[in-house]
């Protein structure tokens, strides 16, 4: 027979990784220097600007 497992237990260990999980994703999204950053926008309106020019009409 199966060992049996505490609810609360597994329901707050699910919500404990899910925690780290979206403080691991908010550390890389907001924890940049001010020139990364800067670097990041203008890379991305460069490849926006790309994209823009192959388009066809």
């Amino acid at each position: 027979m199966a060992e049996p497992i505490n609810l609360n237990k597994a329901r707050k260990a699910r919500a404990k990784t899910a925690g780290q999980t979206e403080a691991a994703e908010n550390r890389i999204r907001f924890g940049r220097a001010k020139g990364e950053k800067a670097i990041a926008k203008l890379d991305a309106e460069r490849v926006r600007r790309d994209l823009d020019g192959k388009k066809r009409d």
